[in-house]
């Protein structure tokens, strides 16, 4: 079976704008597309930018929203899936401001798109982090959504979501083979992306992408490094504090190998563990 080499958008995008931010992702859609990858993945709340405060109601959409059919179109047009961080409105449509704010429920989500425009997996982020976040978004009660993809079965998580050893966890017992983690990971937190972020895909057999943003945007500095991580814990790609898209490929015959010398799930004890649940 073939690898899926991965496209990881590093970028904060144009803050507030969702025209100028799906214009990037059609231009990374097609570098990817043309270094031979299957699979693009941006950063959390890429759609709209992070730090848009009482924006949120107003530029937050549905799942099925005209943004998703876009990057639909996005998909099709450059043969690439496509998995990015938006504003999730639960229901209702496109609203105005005041009525946007009568509906209340937002959730901070990322959504997988398959090559072909279909819509595969939607996910709520379950864990938001500081008071921005639990202010202006609603958590999410499913911990594992998971989709079909090049022979390799996709997870999704959002940024702090991956700090939580749990989490990952259940990932891996739900057989995830690649988790993809749109970030907006904060200075001085870089720690995660340098080291967590390894160790998660190393005590999980999994692969790990985890795409940040850059750059300072309102109150909060993002750091950017980027990684897709190994079941070995090793880096396959690192971005620097910049702009960037690269690439790594996820191996579904090095993860199946990797597994076999690393059997940390067939050694569990879950008997032991009952206090954790």
């Amino acid at each position: 079976m073939p690898a899926l080499r991965t496209a990881l958008l590093q970028s904060s995008g144009q803050l507030g704008s969702v025209a100028e931010n799906l214009k990037e992702l059609d231009d990374a859609a097609g570098r990817a597309a043309a270094a031979g990858a299957g699979l693009l993945v941006a950063p959390e709340l890429f759609l709209t930018g992070y730090a848009i405060g009482d924006d949120i109601p107003r530029l937050a959409e549905t799942a099925d929203g005209p943004s998703a059919a876009a990057i639909a179109e996005i998909a099709v047009r450059h043969g690439v899936a496509v998995a990015f961080g938006y504003p999730e409105r639960d229901g209702g449509g496109h609203l105005p401001l005041e009525r946007s704010r009568e509906r209340g429920t937002v959730f901070n989500s990322v959504q997988l798109i398959g090559p072909d425009g279909t819509r595969l997996a939607n996910y709520r982020k379950t864990h938001l982090f500081g008071c921005f976040e639990r202010d202006h978004f609603t958590p999410g009660e499913q911990a594992v959504v998971q989709a079909e993809l090049g022979g390799l079965r996709i997870g999704l998580m959002i940024c702090y979501d991956v700090e939580f050893p749990e989490n990952v966890r259940a990932h891996a017992l739900a057989g995830t083979d690649l988790l993809l983690v749109p970030t907006a990971q904060m200075h001085p937190f870089q720690f995660v992306a340098d080291s967590v972020v390894p160790v998660r895909a190393f005590e999980n057999q999994m692969y790990v992408a985890y795409v940040n943003r850059v750059g300072k945007e309102g109150e909060f500095e993002f750091v950017g490094l980027s990684t897709l991580a190994g079941p070995d814990g090793v880096a396959r790609a690192r971005a620097g504090r910049d702009r960037q898209l690269v690439f790594a490929d996820a191996d579904p015959e090095f993860l199946a190998a990797s597994r076999e010398n690393n059997p940390y799930l067939r050694d569990r004890r879950p008997g032991l563990y009952a206090s954790l649940a």
